[in-house]
């Protein structure tokens, strides 16, 4: 697994905090996907500009590469009951006669049919415990109880082709919990180019893309090209530490083919800026990506921790949403930036009624 030594700071919790209203909470995701609004921060000049996602290709540059996260949100959230429970005392398994609600979140897949997941509420799903889904078409059997209280789980299908399949018919999209809406149509939490099943949550800066812009991108010289970090507990887990170089990342599995390393590695050498869509796609090369720049290809889990003080090898910029206070996210872009950049940013956001988290609005950070 790849982790990163990074400079000790004296930076605390509380210096990535910021006040936020509810309202300015998005709960819906825009139509058309490029017509939410971009904060343009640029770095060099400590400048802002308000534009429109779609303009977005006019700060892009032929020879620029656009890097993306092509992973696929799973309906990862399951409800079911348990069916058998674990007796301490006569080692055997009982049945509970429960139909109780038991959630299990998918977070992430260690084998075929063996997972880490959260589960709620937990004295229900302990070690040796049986849950049952939809009426035997799946089964989860809880294995051991690991890092940050998460389970790890091994499922039993028994009425589908595969466990995709049995989550398709019975599991929810994994919304974040500040969207308290309804989403009409799964597939906006997904981005038009989303391709390998595996995540819990969605790479939101991603969300703006049509084909349609994607393709005029194209037309203009940009290359665009995948790379995979299925998006688990390390993107969202909260930080409990005060002093932030204390807090420990949850590793997701990351992957870089030979193609896109090849790819990346020549527009890099030529000149072309790397611009990661999003944190995700960001955190896979920083994590791939030798000291002089070069990325490698991997197939691998990744822990990398990236805040203020982090040197950046290979990405030159930065497309992204705006973060939630005092996470990880948005660490990682007042480490491309600066703490005080962003956050003057951030207050300028706020203030100009820009529209927050997964489903809000956008910045791209020059």
């Amino acid at each position: 697994m790849i982790k990163n030594a990074l400079p000790q700071t004296d930076l605390r919790l509380s210096d990535f905090y910021y006040d936020l209203p509810e309202e300015r909470i998005a709960q819906t995701p825009l139509e058309p996907r490029d017509s939410s609004r971009l904060l343009v921060l640029d770095r060099e000049n400590d400048t802002i500009e308000h534009k429109v996602f779609r303009d977005i290709i006019d700060y892009l540059e032929p020879g620029d590469v656009l890097v993306v996260n092509d992973t696929r949100v799973i309906p990862a959230r399951i409800i079911g009951h348990r069916k058998l429970r674990y007796d301490e005392f006569t080692k055997e398994k009982v049945e509970t006669g429960s139909t109780a609600p038991v959630e299990l979140l998918l977070l992430k897949q260690r084998e075929n049919d063996v997972w880490e997941a959260l589960a709620g509420p937990g004295k229900r799903a302990k070690p040796g415990d049986v849950i049952e889904f939809g009426d035997g078409l799946l089964e989860a059997h809880i294995l051991d109880v690991i890092e940050g209280g998460c389970r790890l789980v091994k499922f039993i299908v028994n009425g589908a082709e595969t466990m995709f399949e049995a989550l398709d018919i019975l599991g929810t999209m994994p919304l974040p919990p500040y969207i308290t809406e309804k989403l009409d149509n799964p597939e906006r939490y997904q981005t038009v180019y989303s391709r390998h099943q595996g995540s819990a949550a969605a790479p939101t800066a991603g969300l703006h893309f049509t084909p349609e812009l994607l393709e005029r991108i194209k037309e203009k010289g940009i290359e665009i090209v995948p790379v995979l970090l299925h998006v688990g507990l390390g993107t969202f887990r909260p930080v409990k530490e005060d002093k932030i170089a204390d807090h420990e990342m949850h590793s997701e599995y990351i992957r870089v083919t030979e193609e896109s390393a090849k790819i990346i590695n020549e527009r890099k050498a030529a000149g072309g800026r790397v611009i990661a869509v999003g944190t995700t796609s960001c955190r896979v090369l920083e994590s791939a990506s030798t000291d002089d720049g070069v990325l490698q290809t991997v197939d691998t889990d990744t822990g990398i921790f990236i805040y203020p003080g982090y040197k950046f090898k290979i990405v030159d910029a930065l497309i992204t949403n705006f973060h939630l206070p005092e996470s990880t996210l948005l660490m990682l872009v007042s480490a491309l930036s600066s703490r005080e950049q962003i956050m003057r940013a951030y207050k300028t956001a706020v203030e100009d009624k820009y529209r927050f988290f997964s489903f809000g609005d956008a910045m791209f950070i020059k």
